[in-house]
């Protein structure tokens, strides 16, 4: 796999796919696909953020994403997908690692994560790269949902 790259307004197609594919495991609690190509763009546009990418090298395609936003010393990251097929093979690893070295070189004392209290596997996921849970916040989307969620924030300090 090739090293994650900064994604462009070109690549917002492909970034939708991606994350629509790889967040289809929620369909038992959201209705339609988690994110629109017009959503990723206002979040492209609109604040201190980014998303990374990781391409396949045969055929280019895209096979990992997440999404940066810089809070001031604090960053954080969101929709990390891997491409279904590709999942278990370390690029969500070198995602987080990518997130955690992008927040670092922009000044960065720590980072947060938010994840969907149902989704039970992701805050050991987490902890294994050293985030703890610190609270919980509401679903900021919660016309989408077909049950009560929240997400749990977690947060890690960067040295």
């Amino acid at each position: 796999m090739r090293t994650p790259r900064l994604a462009g307004p070109a690549d917002l197609p492909a970034i939708t796919r991606l994350i629509n594919t790889a967040y289809r495991v929620e369909a038992f609690f959201i209705r339609g696909d988690r994110t629109t190509e017009q959503e990723l763009r206002t979040r492209l546009e609109g604040r201190r953020s980014d998303f990374l990418v990781i391409e396949d090298p045969l055929d280019d395609a895209l096979v990992g994403a997440v999404y940066l936003e810089l809070r001031g010393d604090c960053g954080h990251f969101s929709m990390l997908s891997v491409d279904p097929a590709r999942q278990g093979t370390g690029l969500g690893r070198r995602l987080v690692e990518a997130a955690e070295t992008y927040c670092r070189a922009a000044g960065c004392t720590a980072v947060e994560i938010d994840v969907v209290n149902l989704r039970t596997e992701l805050p050991a996921f987490y902890a294994k790269f050293g985030y703890r849970t610190t609270g919980t916040s509401p679903f900021p989307a919660p016309a989408k949902l077909t049950q009560p969620i929240h997400l749990i924030v977690m947060r890690k300090p960067l040295a």
